[in-house]
């Protein structure tokens, strides 16, 4: 009797316990160990010992202040040990809304979790949200896929506004810094940049990845990439193999397991700038050159492709994307990309086979889905790249090898616009000197690009943002500045992300930016005028002030953006987004002006760009006087353009 009254004691106090002072929980221990070693092991009450010894344990484990940092398990109800495989910030949709969760996978479970808000100085908690057994985890099919609500992307001007609040208060933290401002105002500054980089987080992925517990609810959460939803699948699938059973966890056990969360994780903080040293590194601005080489490993002939992707504002984005090499075990592609970075750390290069079958349709987006066969990171740590030199490397990703190099080029270097030496061509020429010449009011170049992109590229994913292959646009080139008869036929037969790439490095490497050099401080200054009024009259009297070609060409182009963002749905190209890849190409001035306050290459990012990005924007919001119109009243066209 006097055992069971212990044991009731233990069994159904131990929850309570776990907020009593932890001498009560070592006493009890002990009083558990000594009725361990004088009770028969057949004893109906031996099983309710061993538990309430087990949870005691647990529980001392888990509040010990001097815990082993590297202990990576708990104990599961049978006495095993449950690992923590892989924990991270994943953004979970529930009740209509997102929400950031902090997810743990253990080698049996997967527990979503909230980190609890508490006061100064109280150790932080974990609350579960909801957990599920491996054993009971399924993936949807696509039948279940199908059924499972839409999610609507968040509006992606939105985005792009907090990615220049970002960078606003990027830049106001480096003055603050520089002129020894005061440890308030930096503060009060930091926590308005967290707000901001915390909404594009968790505002900013796209891609379901979705659980079902086969005995009851689904659950959707969002990743910013492939990678990432290859690795949460990956890691579930591998555990799964294990022989597991069902179980389900008692009030006392998961409190338990989700107190183990806070000393088990290993992502300690979420993925913002603000949350970083301030003498970790602010990552790289610039220009990353890839060369894709080759792959080796594959077991059996497929359709193989690779992608690129580099982390921007605390998650990932693609970038370039290599042609498909069918029908091979070791494809060769020798692809060149150049991929801007904007406080970039990593790149990911992830390999597919190409999937033609119809019927494997992804429901989420109605795309065919092509299989992950490989992925891998790397860092890229400045010392490395920022060479002149090529610097080659493989990667591995499940036996499989992939070769590479890349090389940096800093933005102070891209920034700069380097004319011409032959004045015969087109690329780096004047563009009056160009259009005097073919007696044209806008470069053939520029016609034959946009032409041929509303052809069969308007409708392509991330159109004037995936980069095209360099040596392809590099060809282009060298045939547009010989002028060569066999242009059209080229064009017809290039992949359209080179064509697209072409048009940019055009005018890129103009040498005065379309909008002039003269007008840029103007423009810099209207863009900025609080006033809507104001805005509009300054803004509309720079742009009749432009010389003629560059009006009409500017005029021309905007009406080819304006076509391609009403594909949007399509081709997942807004406004924003399009100004955002041509704002600085068409604005970035031929010298770069020193600024005093400007300290690093990521707060000439953070002001030029930004008001680069936003002038574009504002025409393209704001038409001006159309292309179309223009052409009606003047005499200037020549029935070829």
């Amino acid at each position: 009797m006097e055992i069971l009254l212990i044991i009731r004691f233990c069994c159904n106090c131990t929850y309570a316990l776990l907020y009593k002072p932890i001498d009560r929980v070592t006493r009890s221990t002990l009083v558990l160990h000594d009725l361990l070693k004088h009770t028969p092991v057949d004893h109906p009450d031996y099983p309710l010992l061993q538990d309430a010894l087990r949870i005691s344990q647990n529980f001392l484990s888990s509040i010990n202040e001097d815990i082993d940092p590297r202990r990576t398990a708990v104990t599961t109800p049978k006495g095993e040990t449950r690992q923590l495989v892989k924990d991270g910030f994943l953004v979970e949709v529930s009740e209509g809304s997102r929400k950031l969760r902090h997810v743990f996978l253990f080698t049996d479970v997967l527990l979503c979790a909230k980190l609890k808000k508490t006061s100064a100085g109280k150790h932080q908690q974990y609350d579960c949200k909801w957990y599920i057994p491996l054993a009971d985890l399924v993936f949807p099919s696509p039948e279940e896929s199908e059924a499972s609500p839409h999610v609507h992307p968040f509006p992606d001007h939105e985005l792009e506004d907090m990615k220049m609040k970002i960078s606003a208060l990027k830049s106001e933290i480096q003055k603050e810094k520089a002129n020894k401002g005061q440890s308030r105002a930096i503060e009060r500054l930091k926590k308005k940049m967290f707000e901001n980089e915390f909404l594009l987080l968790l505002n900013s992925p796209t891609i379901p990845f979705r659980i079902h517990n086969r005995n009851g609810k689904s659950y959707l959460f969002l990743l910013s990439s492939d990678y990432e939803r290859s690795e949460w699948r990956e890691a579930i699938q591998k555990l799964q193999k294990k022989d597991l059973q069902a179980f389900v966890l008692s009030s006392v056990e998961l409190q338990v397991l989700t107190g183990s969360c806070f000393k088990l994780r290993t992502v300690h903080n979420i993925p913002v700038t603000s949350n970083k040293d301030d003498d970790e590194s602010p990552g790289l601005y610039g220009f990353l050159h890839v060369i894709v080489h080759s792959a080796k490993g594959f077991k059996q002939s497929a359709h193989l492709y690779c992608t690129l992707e580099v982390d921007s504002f605390g998650y990932f984005v693609s970038k370039a994307k290599t042609r498909v090499f069918r029908d091979t075990t070791e494809p060769k592609w020798d692809e060149e990309f150049e991929i801007e970075l904007e406080g970039s750390q990593s790149l990911r290069i992830l390999c597919y086979e190409k999937c033609y079958d119809k019927t494997k349709v992804n429901k989420d987006n109605n795309e065919i889905v092509d299989k992950i066969v490989g992925k891998g990171q790397i860092q890229l740590d400045p010392q490395t790249v920022e060479t002149k030199n090529w610097h080659t490397d493989v990667i591995e990703m499940n036996g499989i090898k992939v070769e590479f190099s890349m090389k940096f080029t800093s933005r102070d270097m891209s920034l700069k616009r380097t004319p011409s030496k032959k004045q015969t061509g087109v690329f780096g020429v004047k563009i009056s000197v160009v259009t005097k010449r073919e007696r044209s009011k806008v470069p053939y170049i520029v016609r034959q690009c946009v032409e041929e992109v509303e052809k069969r590229g308007i409708e392509e994913v991330g159109i004037y943002r995936i980069s095209g292959v360099a040596t392809d646009i590099q060809a282009l080139k060298a045939v547009f500045d010989a002028n060569n008869k066999d242009i059209l036929l080229m064009l017809s037969d290039m992949d359209i992300n080179a064509i697209a790439g072409t048009l940019k490095l055009y005018f890129r490497e103009l040498p005065e930016p379309l909008l002039t050099d003269r007008l840029y401080p103007a423009f810099m200054e209207g863009i900025a005028l609080s006033d809507p009024a104001a805005k509009e009259n300054c803004m509309m009297h720079l742009l009749r002030s432009l010389p003629d070609p560059n009006l009409i060409t500017f005029l021309f182009l905007l009406e080819h953006l304006k076509r391609v963002a009403e594909k949007e749905p399509i081709n997942k190209m807004s406004l924003h987004n399009l100004a955002t890849v041509f704002g600085p190409t068409l604005l970035r001035p031929s010298e770069v002006e020193s600024k005093a306050h400007l300290t690093s290459a990521a707060d000439i990012w953070s002001h030029d760009v930004m008001a680069q990005v936003q002038v574009l924007l504002y025409y393209l919001q704001h038409p001006p006087i159309s292309f179309a119109e223009l052409k009606r009243n003047t005499l200037y066209f020549s029935t070829d353009v």
